[in-house]
Protein backbone atom coordinates (compact mmCIF):
# COMPACT_ATOMS: atom_id res chain seq x y z
CA UNK A 1 0.00 0.00 0.00
CA UNK A 2 1.22 3.70 -0.57
CA UNK A 3 2.30 5.67 2.44
CA UNK A 4 -0.06 8.57 3.23
CA UNK A 5 0.85 11.83 3.05
CA UNK A 6 -0.74 14.69 5.22
CA UNK A 7 0.22 18.11 4.56
CA UNK A 8 -0.41 20.79 7.07
CA UNK A 9 -0.35 24.10 5.85
CA UNK A 10 -1.01 27.30 8.66
CA UNK A 11 -3.14 30.37 7.45
CA UNK A 12 -1.76 33.34 6.00
CA UNK A 13 -1.70 37.03 8.46
CA UNK A 14 -5.59 37.62 8.90
CA UNK A 15 -6.93 41.15 8.82
CA UNK A 16 -6.25 43.64 12.01
CA UNK A 17 -3.20 43.20 13.01
CA UNK A 18 -1.40 41.38 15.41
CA UNK A 19 -4.15 40.21 18.62
CA UNK A 20 -4.60 37.07 20.49
CA UNK A 21 -7.04 34.96 17.97
CA UNK A 22 -8.74 31.63 18.90
CA UNK A 23 -11.84 29.62 17.97
CA UNK A 24 -14.29 33.02 18.29
CA UNK A 25 -12.32 35.65 16.69
CA UNK A 26 -12.82 34.72 12.78
CA UNK A 27 -11.10 37.45 10.59
CA UNK A 28 -10.23 37.01 6.81
CA UNK A 29 -6.89 36.74 5.46
CA UNK A 30 -5.28 40.25 4.98
CA UNK A 31 -3.99 40.97 1.20
CA UNK A 32 -0.60 40.00 3.00
CA UNK A 33 -1.80 36.76 3.87
CA UNK A 34 -3.44 35.87 0.65
CA UNK A 35 0.26 36.03 -0.98
CA UNK A 36 1.78 34.31 1.48
CA UNK A 37 -0.48 31.38 1.44
CA UNK A 38 -0.30 31.12 -2.55
CA UNK A 39 3.76 31.86 -2.63
CA UNK A 40 3.56 29.03 0.02
CA UNK A 41 1.25 26.92 -2.19
CA UNK A 42 2.46 27.62 -5.81
CA UNK A 43 1.03 25.88 -8.75
CA UNK A 44 1.70 22.61 -7.00
CA UNK A 45 -1.81 20.22 -6.19
CA UNK A 46 -0.10 17.09 -4.97
CA UNK A 47 -2.96 16.02 -3.02
CA UNK A 48 -5.89 13.60 -3.30
CA UNK A 49 -8.57 16.08 -1.11
CA UNK A 50 -8.41 19.62 0.97
CA UNK A 51 -9.57 19.23 4.70
CA UNK A 52 -9.83 22.47 6.56
CA UNK A 53 -10.80 24.26 9.85
CA UNK A 54 -14.17 26.73 9.48
CA UNK A 55 -12.68 29.14 10.36
CA UNK A 56 -12.53 32.28 7.66
CA UNK A 57 -8.84 32.75 7.57
CA UNK A 58 -7.80 28.92 6.52
CA UNK A 59 -10.93 28.17 5.22
CA UNK A 60 -11.46 30.94 2.31
CA UNK A 61 -8.35 29.88 0.85
CA UNK A 62 -8.91 26.20 1.03
CA UNK A 63 -12.08 26.97 -1.05
CA UNK A 64 -9.98 28.76 -3.26
CA UNK A 65 -7.45 26.04 -3.79
CA UNK A 66 -9.99 23.37 -4.32
CA UNK A 67 -11.85 25.37 -6.64
CA UNK A 68 -8.87 25.77 -8.79
CA UNK A 69 -7.71 22.37 -8.93
CA UNK A 70 -10.53 20.69 -8.80
CA UNK A 71 -10.26 18.84 -5.99
CA UNK A 72 -12.81 17.86 -3.00
CA UNK A 73 -12.88 19.87 -0.39
CA UNK A 74 -14.35 18.63 3.41
CA UNK A 75 -15.18 21.63 6.17
CA UNK A 76 -13.70 19.84 9.53
CA UNK A 77 -15.52 21.71 12.46
CA UNK A 78 -13.36 20.14 15.16
CA UNK A 79 -10.02 21.85 13.52
CA UNK A 80 -10.93 25.29 14.45
CA UNK A 81 -8.12 27.34 16.67
CA UNK A 82 -8.06 26.44 20.54
CA UNK A 83 -10.49 29.13 22.57
CA UNK A 84 -8.35 32.23 24.21
CA UNK A 85 -11.65 33.08 26.41
CA UNK A 86 -11.85 36.31 27.24
CA UNK A 87 -8.74 37.09 25.79
CA UNK A 88 -10.38 36.67 22.08
CA UNK A 89 -9.68 39.82 19.95
CA UNK A 90 -8.04 41.43 22.51
CA UNK A 91 -4.12 43.29 22.03
CA UNK A 92 -1.49 42.33 23.63
CA UNK A 93 -0.68 45.51 25.09
CA UNK A 94 -4.38 45.77 26.11
CA UNK A 95 -4.03 42.51 28.28
CA UNK A 96 -0.51 43.25 29.56
CA UNK A 97 -1.90 47.05 30.83
CA UNK A 98 -5.18 45.13 32.36
CA UNK A 99 -3.79 42.08 33.40
CA UNK A 100 -0.46 41.86 34.01
CA UNK A 101 -0.05 39.06 36.36
CA UNK A 102 -1.74 36.59 33.94
CA UNK A 103 -0.49 37.86 31.26
CA UNK A 104 2.72 37.43 32.20
CA UNK A 105 2.34 33.62 33.42
CA UNK A 106 0.75 32.56 30.24
CA UNK A 107 3.73 34.16 27.75
CA UNK A 108 6.09 32.31 30.69
CA UNK A 109 4.21 28.75 30.55
CA UNK A 110 1.48 28.64 28.38
CA UNK A 111 0.91 25.13 29.01
CA UNK A 112 0.39 25.61 32.63
CA UNK A 113 -1.94 29.08 32.48
CA UNK A 114 -4.18 29.36 30.32
CA UNK A 115 -6.13 32.21 29.24
CA UNK A 116 -9.47 33.04 31.57
CA UNK A 117 -12.59 30.79 29.98
CA UNK A 118 -10.30 28.98 27.31
CA UNK A 119 -9.71 25.82 26.04
CA UNK A 120 -6.68 23.83 27.62
CA UNK A 121 -4.07 22.03 25.47
CA UNK A 122 -5.33 18.77 27.13
CA UNK A 123 -8.91 19.46 25.31
CA UNK A 124 -7.07 21.05 22.79
CA UNK A 125 -4.93 17.70 22.00
CA UNK A 126 -7.80 15.45 22.54
CA UNK A 127 -9.80 17.32 20.05
CA UNK A 128 -7.58 17.50 16.92
CA UNK A 129 -5.63 14.24 17.64
CA UNK A 130 -9.33 12.51 17.44
CA UNK A 131 -10.11 14.13 14.16
CA UNK A 132 -6.49 13.33 12.89
CA UNK A 133 -6.38 9.70 13.35
CA UNK A 134 -9.70 9.45 11.95
CA UNK A 135 -8.22 11.17 8.85
CA UNK A 136 -5.44 9.07 8.47
CA UNK A 137 -7.43 5.68 8.88
CA UNK A 138 -10.40 6.64 6.19
CA UNK A 139 -7.52 8.05 3.43
CA UNK A 140 -5.18 5.48 3.35
CA UNK A 141 -2.72 5.68 0.85
CA UNK A 142 -3.68 9.18 0.08
CA UNK A 143 -2.70 12.70 0.27
CA UNK A 144 -4.22 15.18 2.17
CA UNK A 145 -3.92 19.24 2.89
CA UNK A 146 -5.17 20.29 6.03
CA UNK A 147 -5.80 24.25 6.12
CA UNK A 148 -5.39 25.07 9.90
CA UNK A 149 -4.16 27.37 12.69
CA UNK A 150 -0.66 27.12 14.52
CA UNK A 151 -2.88 25.45 18.24
CA UNK A 152 -3.97 23.09 15.61
CA UNK A 153 -0.89 22.12 14.00
CA UNK A 154 1.05 22.07 17.63
CA UNK A 155 -1.74 19.58 18.81
CA UNK A 156 -1.39 17.30 15.77
CA UNK A 157 2.47 17.45 16.03
CA UNK A 158 2.13 16.99 19.94
CA UNK A 159 -0.23 14.03 19.60
CA UNK A 160 2.38 11.99 16.76
CA UNK A 161 5.10 12.92 19.06
CA UNK A 162 3.39 12.03 22.26
CA UNK A 163 5.12 15.43 23.52
CA UNK A 164 4.05 17.08 26.75
CA UNK A 165 2.01 19.80 26.04
CA UNK A 166 4.36 22.59 27.71
CA UNK A 167 7.06 21.08 25.17
CA UNK A 168 4.65 21.94 21.64
CA UNK A 169 5.75 26.09 22.33
CA UNK A 170 9.25 24.73 20.90
CA UNK A 171 8.17 24.11 17.56
CA UNK A 172 7.82 27.56 15.39
CA UNK A 173 4.97 28.05 12.79
CA UNK A 174 4.55 30.95 10.93
CA UNK A 175 2.08 31.99 9.18
CA UNK A 176 1.72 29.93 5.98
CA UNK A 177 4.15 27.63 7.45
CA UNK A 178 3.89 23.95 6.28
CA UNK A 179 4.88 20.83 7.51
CA UNK A 180 4.33 17.23 6.01
CA UNK A 181 3.98 13.57 7.82
CA UNK A 182 4.82 10.39 6.42
CA UNK A 183 2.58 7.47 7.37
CA UNK A 184 4.31 4.44 6.21
CA UNK A 185 4.88 0.97 7.79
CA UNK A 186 7.36 2.34 10.53
CA UNK A 187 4.42 5.12 11.68
CA UNK A 188 4.73 8.25 11.51
CA UNK A 189 7.58 10.58 10.43
CA UNK A 190 7.63 14.58 10.27
CA UNK A 191 9.67 15.00 7.44
CA UNK A 192 9.79 18.93 7.21
CA UNK A 193 8.28 21.76 9.63
CA UNK A 194 7.95 25.63 8.47
CA UNK A 195 8.74 25.40 5.31
CA UNK A 196 7.75 27.92 3.37
CA UNK A 197 7.28 26.93 -0.33
CA UNK A 198 5.36 22.91 -1.05
CA UNK A 199 7.95 22.10 -3.57
CA UNK A 200 10.67 22.10 -0.74
CA UNK A 201 9.28 19.14 0.64
CA UNK A 202 10.26 15.94 -0.04
CA UNK A 203 7.89 13.69 -1.45
CA UNK A 204 10.51 10.24 -1.70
Amino acid sequence: MRDTLIDLIRHGEPRGGTMIRGAEADHPLSPLGWQQMREAVGDAAPWDQIVSSPLARCREFASELACRHQLPLVIEPQLHEISMGRWEGRRHREIAISEPKAFINFFRDPAAHRPPGGETLEALVARVGHVYDRLVDQHQGRHLLISAHAGVMRGILGHLLKAEPRHWYRIRIDFAGLCRVRHDRFGAGIQCVNTRRLGDLPID
